[in-house]
């Protein structure tokens, strides 16, 4: 079971976030708090902290490194200082128009030690030479997977074609064949085959 804790200002996102990660039976909810608090986080000892930062991303400074890893979720990837984040603890960045299976597939990767980053955030990471280069483990190639990627990884685990991705995520096989592509590139793999195997071992799917 991974444990989670839920952070938001919101009672009413606290309660939609409660409910998607309780519909996983791999995940279990083990609070929830209006505000991100240290003290709280090592009492409760979660594996994985969801933070919720739309509409207001300033509110944390990042001036502390946190216990546990720790997945935001933003209006967009520029709107928090994510390089000081990064070094706070945040190992996840979504936005708040994720769905619920990219929510759980976030919280998965990040409990198995992944890091997993919203494409733009990739891209501004990739405009930080100082940051990669006193960082090299946070660009590793394997932790830039996407939460569609791991979605569509998950799927070539179940033996999907690109066809049947497509209709199952309602996108174009073209749009499956580029993330079936990235995947190769990032996990170093050259067949369907070698990709699901890394995905286990690295823990970013389950069969």
């Amino acid at each position: 079971m991974i444990r989670v804790l839920v952070v938001a200002a919101s009672s009413v996102i606290r309660a939609g976030l409660f409910a998607v990660l309780t519909s996983d039976p791999r995940l279990v909810v083990v609070g929830s708090a209006s505000e991100l608090d240290s003290t709280e986080i090592t009492q409760l000892q979660p594996d994985v902290v969801l933070l919720d930062l739309s509409g207001h991303p300033q509110d944390i400074e990042w001036k502390q490194q946190y216990p546990t890893a720790i997945i935001v979720i933003v209006d967009e990837s520029k709107s928090i200082d994510l390089e000081a984040a990064l070094r706070a603890g945040v190992r996840g960045v979504l936005l708040n128009v994720c769905t619920e299976s990219e929510i759980i597939a976030t919280v998965e990767a990040v409990a198995s030690g992944l890091v997993v980053l919203h494409p733009d955030a990739v891209e501004y990471l990739l405009n930080l030479p100082e940051l990669s280069a006193s960082n090299p483990a946070l660009l590793n190639p394997v932790q830039a997977l996407t939460p569609r990627e791991i979605e569509v990884l998950d799927m070539l685990g179940s033996g999907l074609s690109n066809k049947a991705i497509a209709k199952r995520l309602q996108i174009s096989e073209h749009t499956v064949k580029f993330h079936v592509s990235s995947i190769f590139q990032k996990l170093g793999v050259s067949t369907r085959t070698e990709a699901v195997t890394v995905g286990v071992r690295l823990g970013l799917i389950m069969l």
